[in-house]
């Protein structure tokens, strides 16, 4: 779309919006995926899995008779109904011609946050055991608590991971105004914010001369690296003496400008 214009506030001048097309949306999960899964599957953050808590019916054997398996189904799909009317996104799975163990997997895969478990001896002692997807924990909960203490839990587990992603992104972003440091980072997997003149010719040589004929380690991509960003807040002011992180460029840098490899 073109001509798409604002009045800024404090010029009262009209202003062309910033627009892009870049598949914001698929690369947005993409992203969620790469940042949080793991080797058993999906890690979905709480606020955005369609399913939040799952509930597995637990400890029913050949020998359970038939109004024990009952109660403890009528149980669960109670338990199920109390957590979403509290606004809790719950669903139970009752077929029955799967082992607890293979619904546990099933769920992992599938990155449900939070797995609740409910048998005989829990019904007896009046507890649910809630299993975090994220890091592995079992909490021991009392059936009375938990319609309090699951939507805590979710906002718990979202906060969690947040911080650990924040903290990934962080240890792996280094800030270097050096040629050789720029390239040893670059193989290590990190993104870099480096002083840049901006200047298209020059980003082709830094493409060029930090791409690696041969991967460093079986996986790793060997391209170049390519400017991802200028970012609004600069982490320094260019000073007189910086220069371009290319050693060759002879121009003056304009900015700091994050790097990376694309995977």
């Amino acid at each position: 779309m073109f001509e798409i214009v604002f009045e800024d506030p404090e010029t009262q001048q009209k202003q062309f919006v910033f627009q892009n097309s870049w598949g914001l949306t698929t690369r947005t999960i993409g992203v969620m995926i790469m940042v949080h899964a793991d080797n058993q599957g999906l890690v979905l953050p709480p606020r955005v899995a369609c399913i939040q808590a799952i509930i597995v019916p637990c400890g029913i054997t050949v020998n359970t008779k038939p109004d024990e398996r009952e109660r403890l189904l009528q149980a669960c799909k109670k338990l199920e109904g109390q957590l979403n009317v509290k606004g809790v996104r719950c669903e139970g799975d009752y077929r029955d011609n799967y082992s607890p163990g293979w619904k546990f997997n099933h769920w992992e895969l599938k990155g449900v946050p939070l797995r609740i478990e409910l048998g005989p001896k829990d019904m007896k002692t009046n507890q649910i055991v809630a299993v975090r997807r994220d890091t592995g924990e079992k909490l021991i909960l009392a059936l009375e608590d938990v319609e309090s203490k699951i939507n805590q839990l979710l906002e718990t587990m979202h906060d969690s991971m947040l911080a650990k992603a924040k903290k990934e992104l962080v240890n792996h972003t280094k800030l270097t105004k050096n040629w050789t440091d720029f390239c040893q980072f670059l193989d290590a997997k990190n993104i870099l914010l480096s002083p840049f003149c901006g200047e298209i010719s020059c980003e082709e040589k830094i493409k060029g001369d930090s791409a690696r004929d041969e991967e460093a380690e079986p996986g790793a991509p060997a391209m170049g690296a390519k400017s991802l960003c200028i970012p609004f807040e600069q982490p320094a002011a260019i000073t007189a003496s910086d220069k371009c992180i290319h050693p060759s460029c002879v121009n003056k840098p304009q900015f700091y400008t994050l790097f990376g490899r694309s995977y």
